[in-house]
């Protein structure tokens, strides 16, 4: 029984599913958006998420830390340097992913991972938001037309006499 298990192994063995979650981390690092299963983008969310918190703070432990985990040195250099300042503000959820649909082959379901702050596209087309405007009552708002309704009826009456 899988009780309490929430690990996704993927279908394969620890130093398996170790080493491919961590050469698709530097791949996202350094690449900053790869094409994957949705399965696969779900658990490498999970365990390049705690990476990049750990880049905010750009001591010696922390990127022995992080080489650990990925033991590439291109993408904790790109990680230290680029990724952790564009990411110094945001709270969490550094990572998106895309659905894309399925793949022709096997037909599993495929999607885009990227980091967050580096879609440009998304950065670009998000629109500045217009200021919401408050309706709180509803009467008011049709008591006012009733009112410029009769006003314009005494405009009309006066007129005609």
């Amino acid at each position: 029984m899988r009780h309490g298990d929430k690990l996704n192994n993927l279908g394969r063995k620890t130093a398996h599913r170790k080493a491919m979650l961590a050469n698709m981390a530097s791949s996202l690092i350094l690449h900053k958006r790869i094409a994957t299963t949705v399965a696969k983008a779900k658990a490498l969310r999970i365990y390049v998420e705690p990476l990049l918190t750990k880049s905010k703070d750009d001591s010696t432990h922390s990127r022995r830390t992080v080489f650990a985990y990925l033991g590439n040195k291109e993408a904790v250099d790109m990680l230290f340097k680029e990724v952790s300042s564009k990411i110094a503000d945001r709270p969490g959820g550094y990572t998106r992913i895309l659905k894309t649909g399925a793949r022709m082959g096997d037909n599993a379901d495929m999607c885009f991972i990227e980091l967050v702050d580096y879609n440009e596209n998304m950065l670009s087309a998000k629109a500045p938001a217009k200021a919401k405007t408050a309706r709180r009552g509803g009467k008011k708002k049709s008591t006012d037309a009733k009112v410029e309704k009769t006003e314009g009826a005494t405009d009309e009456s006066s007129k005609s006499e």
